[in-house]
Parts: structure tokens; C-alpha cells; sequence
């Protein structure tokens, strides 16, 4: 994969309704960007999956869903208003652009890469996104839009022991949105500024630890492949020591090789009992447990496993993307090019199915509108009877739809519609009144 890859499948992602720049209207605005349609499916569909595996498949893991604003505090105590969450920035005197400066080659720390003016000396840069409460806009009322969701589920720790009996080790789990203030965002929505995080925080006894964090481990990269990544495609690359937080014990990303080169999509982290022992300094609250068996009380150690929904959802339509050299479409003799294929698993796909009547004929339009209307009470479907069927088949291809029903005038009198794969290509006669069982088989599989 190289960068040509990148350009296409960004491109396609406007072009088929995934993914548009944030405020394109109005010239754009750096770091954020929009699902579209067929995007919003998409991203959904990763948020199910993953709570699936990590929520609905354990009896010990909970789900929160906490504010996105909370007090300063929190902030402090988890150590992001200190000088360890912030980046190292430099800014051009002449173009006035700013830059990451370990992101700049050492001959490149000196001159703008984009004008080759001279730079300021480095700066640090605090990564939190900063906002007021109230009528009045002083230091009394500065807050933060949270910069991780971590944070909201430490200070959930004692609610939800109490209230759900948990029983270590168990963990609670978040989906949510997160904000940091990027000097250089890039790389279409692997990094933003406005992001969605998929964090579960599993608490150990210190003693069991190292083992939490091996399963962990294996558990999340299983994840990826499960919902079809390559696995040559994937690596694990653990932190060396200098790169490790202080409070850290071990920590390791699961990479993914993007067109711009390897990047982290998750990491699993054993964060030791840092979290809880200084929530608890900060807030003046106890955060230890208490084993009821043997009586022991004490602060858990935290293994974490933190994903970004945007990251993965973009690494699947990569992973996905396939060009078919001299087109895959037999019925269209117009287009004979390159043709595209998201070959998404079925439980990713946005959209599960395509209903296509093969002409604007009333009756064709009316069958074809009453099956769309029966398969819609179990999935995501998408009705078409713009263009010709071959540019249709090849529109669905894009998005990564599995099937497609396509209902001609046979199904006038046969009561039956051609049910075509997207993978096999392959083509089959199915009765009506059998199809909503024949796809239910077909999405078991």
C-alpha cells in the first residue's frame, strides 16, 4: 500500500458518503471531520462489535457513559494539566504556521517545511481543549473538554463497585468522545482533534497483573482479525523504557500498516495503581477495595485497553479496499476500467442489503419496494433504481453491501428475485417469501 492508496480510498469516502471534512462549506476546519450516511453505519457498526466482545460476552465488565465535562480537578489529579501532556511545538516567524518539533527532521528544526522561514525555539504546548461554565470567563470558571474518557470511568470506580457488587477483577468499559488540541493533525481521521475512544479499564489484584495483561493483549489483537484484518497487516510493538509514562508497568500497541506506514490503533497498558491512589489524594475519597474473602483492602492495579473508534473504523475500509483490474460487472459493456470493492465483513458492512428493481416499470418498482420494506425489520437497507443495474452493482461494491436483490420482470410471475454476492459474485433464485430467511443464513455464517 502507498500513498496513491491513501488519496483513492479518501476520495471514496466523500464520493460514497463515509466521511466528509469537517465544515467543508465554510473552507473546512483543520482536525475535524463528518460521517456521512454510509460512514455513520459504519462507525456504528465498529462501536457494536467491540462492546459486544468486551461488554455483552463478559459477566465482569460494565458499561459507563460519563459527562464529557468535569471538574478541573480530575484534570489535575490525572496529570494532564501537567507538563507531561503537552507536545513540543515550534512556529514559523514568517508564515506563522506551528509544528510539532519532534515531528520535524533535525535538519528541518530550524526553517518551515512549508515556506522555509525560521522557526521559534520549542515550546511546550498543552494538548486539552480549554472552555468556560458560567456567565463570566475567568480562571473560576475554566473547565476542559475531557481529553480521554479514562478519567470518567476512575471517577465512576466507587459508584459502580457499590451499586453493580462488583467483584475484582472486573472492568468497566466506554465509548465516548474525546478533544485534544493537535498542532499537526493528518492523515485523514487517524488523528483529529475531535475523537471517539473505545476504553475498558479492567482492575487487578497487583499480584495477577502480569497476567491480565497478557490476556488483554491477545484478546484485542483476536479482535481485529476476528472482523477480518489482515494479520500481516498488524504487529504488536511494545513501549521501550524511555517511552513508558512514569506510573506505567508495561504498555504495547497493537500497529496497523496504513498506506503512510505502521501506526498505532490501540494500546494495552498496565497502569499499576497510579489512577485510582491519585483520584483518591485529589478527591479525599478512599478508592481502595476491600476483598470480602480474605479481608484485604487496597488499591487495584489497572490494565487498560484503549482503542480509537476512528482509527479502527479507518484501518476497515482500509483493509477492505480492493481494486479489481478490467472491472467485475458483466451487464455494463461501458465500464471496463478498474472497478472498487470494500470487502467488509458482513457484521461491519453499513449496508447489509440493496433492494434494485431492474426497471422504473410501476410493477417492478412496486415488488421491489415491498421486499426493501420486509428486510428493513432486520437490517440496514439501501433502495436504488437510479441508473442501470450495472452501475448500481457497482455503487453497492463500493460501500461493501454482501448482497444485493434485484427484482426483474420474472419476479412477476415467479414470485422469485436474483440474490447476487458480493464477494463470489455469484447469482441465485430466490422465492419472496423465503428471502428474509435465505439472508438470515447467509449473515450466520
Amino acid at each position: 500500500m502507498n500513498e496513491n492508496i491513501m488519496e483513492k480510498i479518501v476520495s471514496l469516502c466523500k464520493r460514497r458518503g463515509f466521511i466528509f471534512p469537517g465544515s467543508e462549506i465554510y473552507g473546512g476546519l483543520a482536525g475535524t471531520y463528518d460521517y456521512g450516511p454510509v460512514g455513520s453505519h459504519l462507525k456504528q457498526n465498529v462501536r457494536d462489535q467491540w462492546r459486544y466482545t468486551m461488554t455483552h460476552m463478559h459477566d465482569n465488565i460494565v458499561e459507563v457513559d460519563a459527562s464529557i465535562l468535569m471538574e478541573r480537578k480530575v484534570w489535575d489529579a490525572s496529570g494532564h494539566t501537567s507538563a507531561g501532556f503537552t507536545d513540543p511545538l515550534q512556529e514559523c516567524k514568517k508564515c506563522h504556521k506551528r509544528w510539532r518539533a519532534d515531528h520535524l527532521t533535525e535538519e528541518g528544526k530550524t526553517k518551515c517545511p512549508e515556506c522555509g522561514g525560521a522557526l521559534t525555539e520549542t515550546k511546550r504546548f498543552n494538548l486539552l481543549v480549554k472552555t468556560h461554565l458560567g456567565p463570566v470567563e475567568d480562571d473560576s470558571t475554566l473547565t476542559y473538554l475531557r481529553g480521554e474518557t479514562t478519567q470518567g470511568i476512575y471517577v465512576n470506580f466507587a459508584s459502580v463497585v457499590e451499586t453493580m457488587r462488583m467483584r475484582i477483577p472486573f472492568g468497566i468499559a466506554q465509548v465516548g468522545k474525546a478533544f485534544r488540541n493537535e498542532i499537526t493533525p493528518g492523515h485523514f481521521t487517524y488523528r483529529m482533534r475531535e475523537f471517539e475512544q473505545m476504553e475498558m479499564q479492567f482492575f487487578v489484584h497487583h499480584s495477577e497483573a502480569d497476567k491480565w495483561f497478557v490476556y488483554w493483549r491477545q484478546e484485542r489483537m483476536k479482535w481485529y482479525v476476528d472482523l477480518g484484518i489482515n494479520p500481516d497487516h498488524l504487529r504488536f510493538r511494545p513501549h521501550e523504557k524511555s517511552e513508558l509514562a512514569h506510573y506505567a508497568k508495561a504498555a504495547e500497541d497493537i500497529e496497523y500498516l496504513f498506506p503512510f506506514g505502521w501506526h498505532e490503533i490501540e494500546g494495552i497498558h498496565n497502569r499499576g495503581d497510579w489512577d485510582l491512589s491519585r483520584h483518591s489524594q485529589f478527591s479525599g475519597q478512599d478508592l481502595s477495595y476491600q476483598d470480602e474473602k480474605t479481608g484485604e483492602k487496597f488499591i487495584p492495579y489497572i490494565i487498560e485497553t484503549s482503542a480509537g473508534a476512528d482509527r479502527a473504523t479507518l484501518a476497515f475500509i482500509i483493509d477492505a479496499y480492493e481494486e479489481v483490474e478490467g472491472g467485475r460487472t458483466t451487464t455494463t459493456k461501458s465500464v471496463k476500467e478498474i472497478e472498487t470493492v470494500l470487502r467488509f465483513d458482513r457484521r461491519l458492512a453499513p449496508i447489509k442489503v440493496a433492494v434494485l428493481p431492474l426497471s422504473k416499470k410501476d410493477a417492478l418498482i412496486a415488488l421491489a419496494q415491498d421486499v426493501a420494506q420486509m428486510l428493513r425489520k432486520n437490517w440496514i437497507i439501501q433502495y436504488d433504481e437510479a441508473g442501470s443495474i450495472g452501475r448500481r452493482y457497482r455503487r453497492q461494491d463500493e460501500i461493501g453491501t454482501p448482497y444485493c436483490v434485484t427484482v426483474d420482470f420474472e419476479s412477476l410471475e415467479d414470485k422469485k428475485v436474483t440474490v447476487r454476492d458480493r464477494d463470489t459474485m455469484k447469482q441465485e433464485r430466490v422465492v419472496v417469501a423465503e428471502l428474509k430467511q435465505y439472508l438470515q443464513e447467509k449473515f450466520s455464517l
